[in-house]
């Protein structure tokens, strides 16, 4: 069994969730020795597993199916998450289902994170069958480590007293990048860091003007930073606050849990069957709510649900997803 994962443009998408679930799919498969390449010039394998949207992604579809070739598709995004992001997004959005569903409905099987984006696919009518499966989390990468954190401190000059939240993601406003401006506003004694990147000329302009410089002084946008400093902040940082109002997962959520790091969330159905407010995260609606919740964590006043959190994480480990993903592969091709 030979698998073909394809991932269009690469370079201008690596930043992205869905570029560190490519990355995610490749782990998964070396953990459990399935044989797989990345180059759509290969004409010698099995499965057709793709990540992306674009024109040349459907190319690959149609010359896999005159090959006779099982097609897998990765389904990463849905109409709901499309919206809120971009300039002129939710002008393009109805368009843009209209086109997932075409892809979505050449593939022989679908494999979408979580049960809640299932829901989603499902109500479009798409009748390929879908399966469950988590992105995943390399838990070794996000385990404390004093050197990760003391470049993270040093990289933003943090005295080792200051309190730090953090979130990570793109410059969208579906993602809560203004509600975390505003929260930060009612805590101006920490330090509260965007970590991520979108050039600015694609965002809205309430969004361009929040980053280039309309927000506090205790609010940092230090651009997509990775590798040290980022796993240095998840493990370091005093709380990991993440206000998105959409996702289809959420593998920044993952890695936070990873991290045995303090979660607030904003109370999403893209959770549920998953995280539980007060069990292995806290949750909050409103930004009231998110200050009123902070003020109680940093002053330690509920319990710490850390542990919890990172069990979570451990069952959505890579060597576990491999063993899915094999299954599924394996599956599929039995048909």
């Amino acid at each position: 069994m030979k698998i073909l994962l394809y991932f269009e443009s690469q370079k201008l998408l690596e930043k992205s969730g869905i570029g560190r679930a490519f990355t995610h799919q490749k782990k998964a498969l070396e953990s459990v020795h399935v044989a797989y390449t990345d180059q759509q010039s290969e004409n010698n394998y099995d499965i057709l597993h793709i990540n992306t949207y674009g024109l040349n992604s459907y190319r690959m579809i149609r010359q896999a199916k005159q090959k006779n070739k099982k097609i897998i598709y990765h389904a990463h995004s849905t109409a709901e998450d499309f919206r809120n992001s971009f300039i002129g997004s939710n002008l393009l959005a109805p368009l843009y289902k209209k086109h997932l569903i075409k892809l979505y409905s050449a593939a022989d099987q679908l494999i979408t994170p979580t049960p809640y984006s299932k829901k989603i696919i499902e109500n479009y009518g798409i009748q390929t069958p879908i399966k469950v499966l988590s992105n995943g989390v390399s838990l070794e990468k996000f385990q404390a480590c004093k050197t990760k954190e003391q470049k993270f401190r040093e990289y933003f000059s943090l005295t080792p007293e200051q309190k730090v939240v953090i979130s990570v993601g793109l410059y969208f406003e579906r993602k809560g990048i203004l509600d975390f401006v505003k929260v930060a506003e009612a805590f101006p004694e920490y330090t509260f860091i965007w970590f991520g990147y979108t050039p600015l000329y694609s965002v809205p302009t309430k969004v361009r003007k929040v980053v280039q410089g309309d927000h506090p002084d205790n609010v940092i946008f230090p651009g997509y930073i990775k590798g040290d400093i980022l796993e240095g902040a998840y493990t370091n940082a005093d709380l990991f606050f993440f206000p998105s109002y959409e996702e289809t997962e959420g593998i920044v959520v993952l890695e936070a849990l990873a991290s045995h790091q303090h979660m607030l969330l904003r109370a999403i159905p893209v959770y549920n069957e998953w995280l539980t407010d007060k069990e292995n995260c806290y949750m909050g609606a409103t930004n009231e709510a998110f200050v009123s919740l902070i003020k109680k964590i940093m002053a330690k006043e509920l319990p710490d649900l850390r542990e919890s959190g990172y069990q979570t994480a451990v069952e959505k480990s890579i060597p576990e997803i491999g063993k899915r993903l094999k299954a599924i592969y394996e599956e599929v091709l039995e048909r």
